[in-house]
């Protein structure tokens, strides 16, 4: 199976080069990678046409890109999914932690069997080198509060083709919105990876503090509403305890 990785940036020179690194890195034969870049004017563009300069040698692997402005990270995301042509879609906007990352997710999503839309793993948070905080995601339902990592995410191209693209009047929510859409049918699977396979860089579109955060709860709750998910109150209560307890843990990690 072909994996799509989907790439947005804007501006972010020196986060991006780790994330190409570790995209590089990948020991998976078949990869995809698809970067939307928002018109950079830092240095961003450079890295990217070195980047597909550098794959362009390489068997197994392609890059497409663009420039040009957007109306946002989740414009940029759809942007990016319409260029893709890979069988599993992934957002890939951190870094991935380890060389076997993609195989070990495209791995237990074909062990998953015909029911398993997709597979997930934990993540950490890090400012740079440094892990500030680790999320163990485990396993769990929407009516728990429970959700995937959306940077650990690898779906079939399928879930895209029957729910559609991310929501782009949402803020700081649409990849939320985007999982309580299909995961709120119990018929659609994850598999659950039970390691660290994402460093996602802190500081993104629904981390960047507490204020994001609120934000990124309100969404989830009009998210819940909006598809119809029964006790949408109880639910982002109870998943914003979740987010609470890992704040609280911040400075054990």
């Amino acid at each position: 199976m072909k994996v799509s990785l989907l790439v947005t940036v804007y501006n972010v020179k020196e986060n991006l080069p780790l994330t190409l690194k570790s995209i590089e890195e990948q020991d998976y034969p078949d990869v995809e990678v698809v970067i939307v870049d928002g018109g950079s004017t830092d240095g961003t563009v450079q890295l990217i046409e070195e980047f597909a300069a550098r794959a362009a040698h390489r068997e197994g692997f392609c890059v497409q890109w663009l420039s040009e402005p957007d109306d946002g990270l989740y414009d940029a995301m759809n942007k990016a999914y319409r260029l893709s042509t890979g069988d599993v879609i992934a957002v890939c906007n951190d870094r991935l932690c380890k060389p076997y990352t993609v195989s070990r997710l495209v791995e237990a999503l074909e062990r998953g069997g015909l029911q398993c839309v997709g597979a997930h793993a934990d993540l950490v948070y890090v400012e740079g080198e440094r892990v500030i905080r680790k999320w163990h995601m485990g396993e769990g339902r929407i009516s728990e509060g429970w959700m995937p990592g959306h940077p650990t995410l690898f779906l079939r191209r399928a879930v895209y083709e029957k729910y559609g693209l991310y929501d782009t009047s949402y803020r700081c929510a649409a990849d939320y919105e985007f999982m309580v859409r299909f995961l709120k049918e119990k018929k659609n699977e994850l598999a659950y990876v039970p390691e660290v396979l994402v460093a996602m860089f802190y500081g993104g579109t629904s981390n960047a503090g507490l204020g994001n955060y609120l934000i990124s709860f309100k969404e989830g709750y009009r998210a819940l509403k909006k598809n119809r998910v029964p006790y949408p109150l109880w639910i982002t209560a109870r998943r914003t305890l979740r987010v609470l307890l890992q704040f609280g843990k911040r400075n054990h990690a």
